[in-house]
């Protein structure tokens, strides 16, 4: 065994060791945040239910959390300002009342719960964000995808502010929109693993007057950990600019990707003016090239997605086969899209689709 093989062997128990104690310490980080998050929900239980015996309740109320507040200050030192309290005691009004199916958390059965059967999975500061959302199936949503996909706090601001559950939503009907509130985002089909419109407020875009294909295409590899969470749930990145040959010419897929829950290529097209059907020709081909010459024969088809800025329905429905499941266009925003525009065409979908069965 030669110098190098050892030096190499050594790094890889260093690794090997710190991992194990990486993982121990945010493990039990996780514990004790947990731990807290059940502890404000019996202190705001507990609050709630004394204010309910003064007679004046919003007097007395205000009063308990000042005395409350001074007390925990005097014992535990900072975090126990009536602002804090008030967070608690809401924090205790919201999810006492709340359910939330556990047959999507693989950890459920270890965790304890309160009087009502609830369970916790996240963190205090998580929470605080959650029960601020007044939509109880996009708050169900959010909790299930922070879950599912270990999304940290910003993570979950983020998408929350880039209107992730309307935008699933809006694609959806209504027996799909509520499986969202209670299983999440779950990828089993093609279409499922595409967005539209994808939203990349994070690449800095509208600051610049003009831009080409290739300064998007190297602002997503330059914010590829923002973009893979932009993607979604099983993405890994192959390459870009990935060079296949056929027939003596020469091509280029701007982006390559692997889903790894529908087990294929997802192969990625960019395009900063209005989508042609020239460039559905294209992805068809690339799409091709990988299923026949790519692939394993145990994977799935290739889905091809042209990212544009504009787009034509009628031009890509004219292009593609009825039966078409593979390729698909969308759009892509540089600017965070507007919440409550969003909120408002997902009401006026689902009271349509009501309204349609009652017909």
């Amino acid at each position: 065994m030669d110098k190098k093989e050892i030096q190499k062997t050594d790094n890889d128990f260093l690794q090997n060791i710190y991992e194990i104690l990486e993982s121990a310490r945010k493990n039990a980080k996780t514990a004790v945040n947990l731990s807290m998050v059940y502890a404000y929900y019996e202190v705001g239980r507990m609050i709630v239910e004394q204010e309910q015996h003064g007679e004046n309740r919003a007097a007395y109320g205000q009063k308990i959390l000042q005395e409350l507040s001074v007390y925990l200050t005097e014992n535990f030192g900072k975090g126990f300002s009536v602002g804090n309290l008030k967070n608690i005691r809401q924090f205790y009004k919201v999810y006492s009342n709340d359910q939330i199916g556990e047959t999507v958390f693989s950890e459920s059965d270890k965790l304890p719960s309160v009087a009502t059967g609830r369970k916790f999975y996240l963190s205090w500061s998580h929470y605080l964000k959650l029960m601020r959302i007044e939509n109880i199936e996009e708050r169900h949503f959010y909790e299930i995808e922070s879950v599912k996909n270990d999304w940290s706090l910003s993570e979950l601001k983020r998408q929350y502010d880039s209107s992730l559950y309307e935008r699933l939503a809006l694609s959806a009907n209504k027996e799909e929109v509520y499986r969202l509130s209670v299983e999440g985002h779950k990828v089993e089909m093609p279409k499922d693993a595409v967005k539209d419109p994808y939203v990349l407020e994070f690449l800095g875009l509208p600051e610049l007057p003009e831009y080409s294909e290739s300064e998007l295409e190297s602002r997503i590899i330059d914010h590829l950990q923002q973009f893979l969470l932009e993607l979604g749930t099983g993405f890994a990145f192959i390459g870009r600019q990935v060079r296949f040959t056929f027939d003596e010419e020469h091509f280029i897929v701007d982006l390559v990707f692997y889903n790894r829950i529908l087990r294929c290529f997802v192969l990625f097209d960019l395009k900063i003016g209005e989508l042609k059907h020239q460039d559905i020709g294209q992805m068809q081909m690339y799409v091709n090239y990988y299923d026949r010459k790519v692939k394993m024969e145990d994977e799935n088809p290739t889905i091809g997605v042209l990212l544009c800025k504009e787009k034509n329905n009628a031009v890509v429905e004219l292009t593609l086969p009825e039966d078409n499941s593979q390729i698909f266009a969308s759009k892509y925003n540089t600017v965070l899209p507007s919440k409550e525009k969003l909120q408002k065409l997902l009401e006026e979908q689902l009271s349509g689709e009501y309204g349609g069965e009652q017909e």
